[in-house]
């Protein structure tokens, strides 16, 4: 039994006051990639088997390339912070869980900013 008010329970496990924050750049992404996904895959679709320079004069171009680089950054962080609500829920033990959300971060960062850069490296320098 014990002595401790309801209040004492409770003190240091309310909210982390970041959860709203999350919710609502969860949800501008979500749809930000609806028109996003539309524009990307548009181009992306007339070029899958198509030669080398056919792909590569498709992305050469401003809008296409700008399009596709949105596409990419905003699909990546939408699947880190989707994975990222998984992991709090259901991974389990302080170090698992921090080692889970950087790996979560850090691999989301980098395929993310890859295809960023093959994007770019093909509009400024064709290839």
């Amino acid at each position: 039994m014990s002595y401790r008010t309801d209040l004492a329970r409770v003190v240091g496990l309310g909210s982390a006051r970041e959860g709203v924050g999350h919710w609502w750049s969860q949800r501008v992404t979500s749809v930000a990639l609806i028109p996003l996904t539309a524009l990307a895959l548009i181009p992306l679709a007339g070029a899958i088997g198509e030669p080398r320079e056919v792909v590569l004069e498709t992305y050469s171009g401003a809008f296409d390339a700008v399009v596709m680089m949105l596409f990419v950054a905003v699909t990546f962080r939408h699947l880190q912070q989707g994975l990222q609500v998984v992991i709090e829920d259901y991974v389990h033990g302080t170090v698992k869980r921090t080692a889970a959300l950087l790996a979560n971060t850090m691999l989301c960062a980098f395929f993310g900013l890859s295809g960023v850069f093959a994007v770019a490296r093909i509009a400024f320098t064709g290839g």
